[in-house]
């Protein structure tokens, strides 16, 4: 019975976790697609929207000097979040696999001003 609670607890703990890292990297990708249509670098922003989540991966695709009405700003963030509970292990005793990192990513987009 006690395996089943810690798995229980250690998910609940990461899984919020996770879920967390996950809105904050959408809120600092629309942060960042947000900079990019205004003209401005979409890294510094995105990673002040993104504080205690590290290392990021930003990807950006700007606003030409003459957009057209069909013209967006896309921002890509991508961070590689870490369990700091024993739950991957709990998971491969239930048949589950949660080794290494999950890959996270958000997606920001905002129409270029013109």
């Amino acid at each position: 019975m006690l395996p089943v609670i810690l798995f229980l607890l250690f998910a609940i703990i990461d899984f919020g976790r996770m879920f967390n890292a996950q809105i904050t990297l959408t809120e600092a990708a629309r942060e960042g697609a947000r900079a990019v249509a205004l003209g401005h670098s979409a890294g510094p922003r995105v990673r002040s929207a993104a504080q205690g989540l590290s290392p990021l991966t930003v990807t950006a695709t700007g606003c030409s000097t003459t957009p057209g009405p069909d013209a967006d700003a896309v921002v890509e963030v991508g961070h590689a979040f870490e369990f700091i509970t024993p739950v991957a292990g709990l998971a491969t005793m239930f048949g589950g696999g949660l080794d290494g990192p999950v890959t996270l990513s958000g997606r920001g987009v905002m129409p270029c001003l013109g």
